[in-house]
């Protein structure tokens, strides 16, 4: 007898007719059961929202381009993640966002004074880079210590905050307040065009080129004031050369 024959002699119920019906129930009972659970308890429909919010400022996250925003989107996805672990409950997930969510303020916290700072020493035209040293680190320096020589590869960005700085090259010396070195970081050979060495004890803040690097690609403010004030330092120098050349005119 042939296979089809004996399917249609001997039915399998559990494809067809009574025995099909009972299957799909069973099929269907399941999530309509879970459905209906969730439902009818508060804490899990607040629990599913929040996920849901969650899911959602996550997938918006991946179309922002700039890091406040998106450390914004981060926190609250998050919160919500931390929400629906809790109240599910799901405890790994609850401690893996519970975990996150204190990171993700830090750094948010320090982007928005970055911004903050970044902001008021445009509106002030700062450009002493004052608003760098939270991310630098200070070091002291005795009299004739030499921070870095004529052709050295430019590594750090520096601030004076105490002493006395001198430039051998051109016979000129700087005092606190002043940030010095960070032309060399976008000369195309990145190398250092001057010797700068501590004319008195000094307290010298510095920064490294990946941490201003950092800084510039997560924050738009950041890179337009730092160009700023290279290109303030920049005039600051035609404007010294000019007066340079006007004294050797009156000279000759």
């Amino acid at each position: 007898m042939g296979f089809w024959q004996t399917r249609m002699r001997h039915p399998d119920t559990r494809l067809g007719g009574h025995g099909g019906t009972v299957f799909a129930e069973q099929i269907f009972a399941q999530p309509i059961a879970l459905v209906s659970s969730v439902v009818s308890s508060p804490s899990q429909v607040v629990a599913l929202c929040a996920a849901a919010v969650a899911g959602g400022l996550i997938v918006s996250s991946s179309f922002v381009k700039t890091m406040v925003p998106l450390r914004f989107l981060a926190v609250g996805g998050n919160f919500g993640f931390l929400v629906y672990g809790l109240l599910h409950p799901s405890p790994i997930m609850a401690l893996l966002q519970g975990t996150l969510l204190p990171i993700n303020l830090y750094r948010l916290r320090e982007m928005v004074r970055l911004t903050r700072r970044v902001r008021g020493a445009s509106l002030s035209a700062d450009t002493s880079g004052v608003w760098l040293k939270p991310y630098m680190k200070t070091v002291r320096r005795l009299a004739g210590s030499v921070l870095f020589a004529k052709g050295d590869s430019a590594e750090h960005l520096y601030f004076l905050a105490e002493g006395r700085v001198e430039f051998v090259e051109i016979g000129e010396s700087i005092g606190p307040g002043q940030v010095f070195g960070e032309i060399a970081f976008f000369a195309p050979a990145r190398r250092r065009t001057l010797t700068a060495r501590c004319s008195e004890d000094s307290v010298v803040l510095s920064v490294n080129q990946s941490t201003v690097r950092q800084l510039y690609f997560q924050n738009p403010a950041f890179g337009f004031e730092l160009v700023g004030l290279v290109a303030a330092r920049l005039s600051a120098d035609v404007a010294r050369l000019q007066e340079q050349l006007a004294r050797r005119d009156a000279l000759t």
